[in-house]
């Protein structure tokens, strides 16, 4: 009491477990902040490991199928990879003038309103990320127990239960470290580039060995099925969700070493 008052504002120490003061540096009104742990590396790790997700495995069946011709499914696959480059612009732009992290929340709520925010954030963790995350841990784990059964299915149970197990591990990941997340991010996605780069390797040599009669103009418009308006637009949904990802860079915006890089 013999000090008096201190004065409205002014830096207090700070007293650590041990019981010894240590000055924190702080000044007064100094936010928390997430810590800047993610470089432009990891940050390029981010957006290619979750746009070259489980989803470019998967949706080319369906593009194909949907859209009666290979020369129909190749028009589909770069009208939605031209609108994929026109929402990452714009999506980049809102990074650098609107600096935080929750990506569309942040944004929703800052030009919107709070109500607005807060329903699409429900939305978002009840409906959005739940099933995509959910289409993306099945497919793993099809992929990994279809080896153990060649002649037939893998077991229902058997799937949901290893994809349940992926997602509270790296659900457990994600919470336990920041750095550790983008470490096992970057190490998932060099394995998918291996697995594209393979795959267009084989493709390449089918091609060089003769293999391209749909991809010949005259061919490659030839259906194997009826046109179907709602079938084409079935087809441009495949092809959007393979694309999908490229907008996840901007939820960790505050956690970004240099956000303008």
């Amino acid at each position: 009491m013999t000090d008096g008052p201190r004065q409205r504002g002014s830096a207090a120490p700070s007293i650590s477990e041990d019981g010894a003061a240590a000055d924190t540096g702080k000044e007064a009104g100094q936010s928390v902040a997430l810590k800047k742990e993610i470089g432009l590396v990891s940050a390029c790790g981010i957006i290619v490991g979750n746009i070259i997700g489980s989803g470019i495995f998967v949706s080319p069946k369906g593009v194909l199928e949907n859209a009666s011709s290979v020369g129909l499914a190749l028009i589909v696959w770069i009208v939605t990879g031209v609108i994929t480059a026109i929402g990452a612009l714009c999506y980049a732009e809102l990074g650098v003038t609107i600096p935080k992290s929750g990506g569309d929340y942040s944004y929703v709520k800052d030009i919107f309103g709070g109500l607005a925010g807060f329903l699409r954030l429900w939305i978002a963790v009840l409906v959005i990320y739940p099933t995509n995350q959910a289409v993306i841990a099945l497919t793993f784990s099809n992929y990994v127990l279809q080896p153990l059964f060649p002649t037939c299915f893998p077991p229902e149970n058997g799937l949901r239960l290893l994809a349940a197990i992926c997602l509270l591990l790296l659900t457990w990941v994600n919470c336990f470290s920041v750095r550790w997340a983008t470490r096992v991010q970057d190490i998932f996605t060099a394995g998918k580039l291996l697995a594209l780069i393979l795959i267009i390797i084989m493709g390449i040599v089918q091609i060089c060995k003769g293999e391209y009669y749909w991809l010949e103009p005259a061919n490659a418009f030839e259906p194997f099925q009826d046109y179907d308006v709602g079938l084409i637009a079935l087809a441009f949904l495949q092809g959007s969700f393979a694309y999908g990802g490229w907008n996840f860079l901007n939820y960790v915006t505050e956690e970004l070493v240099d956000p303008y890089v």
